[in-house]
């Protein structure tokens, strides 16, 4: 799509004017540099040449651009086709590169699925992440995991489809609690039929396409057809299903055809908030608020475009978009977004009518977000400042860095790395630490190796340093953080041990400062000691996770990696197959020799290893 025209580099000065003379007037993607070969910024336009000069004429420049020009020391050109070509390129790029002079949309998840397995011969409802290599429906995306959760307990309520892992459903004896409290319909022990089930089914697809109207007929014909033959708790229940329906229909029914996503930006007291609302099959499926980075100061028209560009660029777009703002490029983002869909998106700014209410209702939602976010940040900064005067810092931390080390009884051992600014837990900075070389249960020598990895690669790649670092023990961890620092020259960023106190009660721990020996215990209603409280419970929890994660695979491959003949490829086909080890355990010879790759004499072998 992209033909690479070159990058022009200079070590101590780059000539803008020089350099824009000699590009074409061709569409394509500009990415500015600096020294380090570290993107600025990135952008897109129609007639290179034209957009590269202007950021070198004579027109005055607000500050944050000029501060950007300064920084230059090169320009990547990357010449396209056509704008659109552009536009994708230039998101692309955005996404991999988070130029720091960028709008950047900042969400380093994935975006959650309701999923069916339609494959299966009693489908399965669930909550799904990531990719979609597995068979079956995928519908979203949706804009937060509640949503999801949501959908997912109407659709059990309703129509009673099972939401159990297959290496559950496939060893039931006996319905579980989901049964009982009729959100199952039991089909683990044949509690209803294929036929009735795949029923089920389809009216649960037909829901979650918003076609409601068409599923309380065919439950209506049901009812009745019930009726006549006296099965008068059958149609009870489809009177209820019918009844859930029209309840959910008068809660969440929205007045609009066709598939709608409702963007409001709001920016009001130094806060940039985009506030997206999904209206689906005529259900309003829940809303989500994004705070994009490096929007203050800059035209709405270009924050708004900034959004449609890095939000829809892994995602289609629904036929409609209604926004609070007119994007720059809006006939290029809806020329692109309808090419990424195979049909047209309609991109409507200045929305009438019951829009314009849906409108209205994300715009107040948006300001409510901003309101609290404004309160949540000034909380933060206060107890930052608190935290100052407590420590007797020469100034408020602006970054800080907490580590805490987790194993059982030595084995395992995995030492985190939580990071928290005045905006709160950074967690796309957050680092976990597989420990090894270390005598089984040495805490100081775990934090030792975890320190040492963690700022070695800081100093090396000049990334940014903390303003001060919290170790979770106490004077033996802190002692071997002083000579890590040492060691890598890093003596004067402030270290903190936190060790637990003579009571050993939550909020009366020691804290033992380095920088000037004291050891204090803050009073259980300090704001500073609850700032740091959160911090270390945040390292201690990412700490366990990792140790978690680390045991139960290491639990899920050992004892298949013992068993001769079973190599990588039987061992994850077992695996993904039964769900799990316990899962392998529990099948039968027969059950085993159903997985691709297993003969007669392998289930044997596996069978009997598995259950001595």
């Amino acid at each position: 799509m992209a033909d690479k025209a070159g990058v022009n580099k200079v070590e101590e000065v780059f000539d803008g004017k020089v350099f824009a003379r000699h590009l074409s007037n061709q569409a394509g993607v500009y990415t500015m540099l600096d020294e380090k070969g570290v993107a600025l910024y990135i952008g897109k336009a129609s007639q290179l040449k034209k957009r590269v000069s202007s950021y070198f004429d004579a027109r005055p420049k607000n500050s944050r651009i000029s501060r950007m020009i300064a920084q230059i020391r090169s320009i990547d050109i990357a010449i396209t086709q056509t704008e659109a070509e552009a536009l994708i390129l230039e998101n692309q790029r955005i996404k991999a590169n988070q130029p720091r002079y960028n709008v950047l949309l900042k969400d380093d998840k994935s975006y959650p699925y309701v999923f069916v397995s339609t494959k299966d011969e009693y489908p399965r409802v669930a909550f799904h992440r990531g990719g979609k290599s597995r068979p079956g429906r995928y519908f979203g995306p949706f804009p937060s995991a509640g949503s999801v959760r949501e959908s997912i307990n109407l659709i059990q309520r309703i129509f009673r489809l099972r939401n159990c892992e297959d290496s559950v459903f496939l060893h039931r004896s006996r319905p579980c609690l989901q049964y009982q409290i009729k959100r199952c319909s039991g089909p683990c022990v044949n509690y209803i039929s294929p036929v009735d089930y795949k029923a089920d089914v389809t009216d649960a697809l037909h829901f979650l396409e918003g076609k409601n109207e068409k599923i309380i007929d065919r439950l209506a014909k049901r009812m009745s057809h019930s009726a006549e033959r006296h099965a008068f708790e059958e149609a009870a229940h489809y009177r209820d299903q019918i009844s859930n329906l029209r309840a959910i229909q008068a809660k969440q029914y929205v007045d609009t055809v066709e598939d709608t996503d409702i963007i409001a930006l709001v920016v009001e007291s130094g806060i940039t908030a985009v506030q997206l609302m999904s209206i689906r099959g005529g259900r309003n499926i829940g809303s989500r608020t994004y705070y994009p980075s490096g929007a203050m100061g800059e035209e709405k028209g270009r924050v708004m475009a900034a959004f449609l560009g890095q939000y829809y660029h892994s995602k289609q777009s629904p036929p409609v978009l209604v926004l609070s703002n007119k994007p720059d490029d809006q006939d290029l983002f809806s020329e692109t977004l309808s090419l990424a869909a195979g049909k047209r998106i309609q991109i409507i700014s200045r929305p009438r009518t019951n829009r314009a209410k849906l409108l209205s209702m994300a715009i107040a939602s948006g300001r409510n977000a901003v309101v609290l976010k404004r309160l949540t940040k000034a909380s933060i900064e206060h107890q930052f400042q608190q935290l100052e005067k407590l420590l007797e810092l020469d100034q408020p931390p602006e970054r800080m860095e907490c580590f805490d080390i987790s194993h059982t009884s030595g084995t395992r051992t995995v030492g985190s790395c939580v990071v928290f600014d005045k905006s709160g837990p950074l967690k796309g900075q957050y680092r976990r630490f597989n420990l090894t070389g270390i005598t089984p249960g040495d805490d100081y020598a775990a934090m030792a190796q975890v320190l040492k990895r963690r700022y070695t690669r800081v100093v090396k790649e000049e990334a940014v340093l903390p303003d001060l670092i919290v170790v979770d023990g106490g004077k033996g961890q802190l002692s071997q953080a002083i000579e890590v620092m040492q060691e890598l020259n890093l003596t004067e960023i402030p270290l903190l041990g936190i060790a637990k106190g003579p009571s050993r009660r939550v909020g009366h721990e020691d804290w033992h400062m380095a920088w000037n020996g004291k050891t204090i215990q803050p009073p259980a209603d300090s704001v500073a000691g609850h700032l740091v409280q959160k911090i270390r419970d945040e390292a201690h929890r990412f700490a366990i996770a990792g140790h978690r994660a680390r045991r139960q695979k290491t639990m899920k491959k050992s004892q298949l990696e013992e068993i001769a003949g079973i190599g990588a490829g039987k061992r994850r086909a077992l695996l993904q197959f039964f769900g799990g080890l316990q899962g392998v355990r529990d099948a039968s010879l027969d059950q085993l020799q159903r997985v691709n790759g297993i003969n007669k004499k392998l289930a044997k072998l596996i069978y009997s290893s598995l259950r001595q």
